[in-house]
């Protein structure tokens, strides 16, 4: 059974720092490419981060610079580390595992909320 289970969110303060985890089971997560998704009421789920199996990256516009995305595979995590916060970053954040050679094994978690106010 496929698990992904996602921590770390919260409320903060414009301006503040977040730091949100994704741990996995039930993958072999070496093989796996990573990402976080957002959605924020009344939008559609986009794309924040990703990153490969081989550790390529790659960002959303309006977060390079500001969040960066790690994985540690002898702990099957991934990691969103989010500076600089701002309002507009406001959603529920979900973890995502896609299997690159075959797409059609893509999980999700619950998610996490992230609310940016003062």
């Amino acid at each position: 059974q496929v698990q992904l289970v996602e921590s770390g969110g919260g409320l903060v303060q414009p301006g503040g720092s977040l730091r949100l985890s994704c741990a996995a089971s039930g993958i072999t997560f070496r093989h796996y490419t990573m990402a976080w998704y957002r959605q924020a009421p009344g939008k559609q789920r986009e794309l924040v981060a990703g990153i490969t199996s081989g550790g390529s990256t790659n960002y959303e516009d309006s977060v390079k610079g500001r969040f960066t995305i790690s994985r540690d595979n002898a702990k099957s995590t991934v990691s969103l580390q989010m500076n600089s916060l701002k309002p507009e970053d406001t959603a529920r954040y979900y973890c995502n595992a896609e299997n690159p050679f075959a797409p059609r094994y893509t999980y999700w978690g619950q998610g996490t909320q992230v609310t940016v106010s003062s």
